[in-house]
C-alpha cells in the first residue's frame, strides 16, 4: 500500500473521531468537546498534508514548440544532411539491470544510462529499496558506458 493512501486513511479516521466527539455532548463538558473537535480536525488536516507530500511524483513531459504562423518564403528549403549520433546505451546494457529493473528505474525518473551515471546511490537505494552497494556498481558501469559513447 502506498504511504500517501495510509496517511489519507488516518486523516479520515481523525475526521470520524471529530464526528464522534461532536455527538458525545452529554458525556463531555463544552470546553473538552470543543478541544476534542479542534484537535481532531487539526490532526486530520495534518495527515492530509503529510499524505499529499508523500504522493508519487509525476514527470512533466516537455512540450514541443510549434512553429509560428507560416511566413511567405519564396525560396525552397534545402535539406541539411546531419550526421546521426550513435545511439545512447540502454539501461539494460548496464550489468545487473534487466527489463524489470529498467522499468523501476524509469518509474523513479532514470530514463537512460546518463541519468543513472549522474544519480545518487543513496537516493536510488531508498526509492528502489535496494542495497546502495548494488546501485554503486550500476552507477560505475553506467559511467563506463557513457564514456565509451
Amino acid at each position: 500500500m502506498r504511504l500517501d493512501y495510509a496517511l489519507y486513511t488516518v486523516a479520515i479516521i481523525f475526521f470520524f473521531l471529530t464526528g464522534a466527539v461532536l455527538v458525545s455532548t452529554s458525556m463531555l463538558e463544552e470546553f473538552e468537546r470543543n478541544l476534542g473537535v479542534v484537535a481532531t480536525v487539526i490532526l486530520g488536516l495534518l495527515f492530509i498534508g503529510l499524505g499529499y507530500s508523500q504522493r508519487p511524483k509525476t514527470k512533466v513531459a516537455a512540450v514541443e514548440q510549434l512553429p509560428s504562423a507560416p511566413t511567405a518564403v519564396t525560396e525552397t528549403a534545402k535539406p541539411v544532411e546531419v550526421e546521426a549520433a550513435p545511439p545512447a546505451p540502454e539501461l539494460t546494457q548496464v550489468k545487473g539491470i534487466g527489463e524489470k529493473r529498467a522499468e523501476q528505474l524509469r518509474a523513479v525518473g532514470i530514463s537512460d544510462v546518463e541519468d543513472l551515471a549522474k544519480a545518487s546511490a543513496k537516493g536510488l537505494a531508498v526509492e528502489l529499496k535496494i542495497s546502495p552497494k548494488i546501485i554503486r556498481r550500476w552507477i560505475r558501469s553506467a559511467k563506463r558506458l557513457t564514456e565509451k559513447s
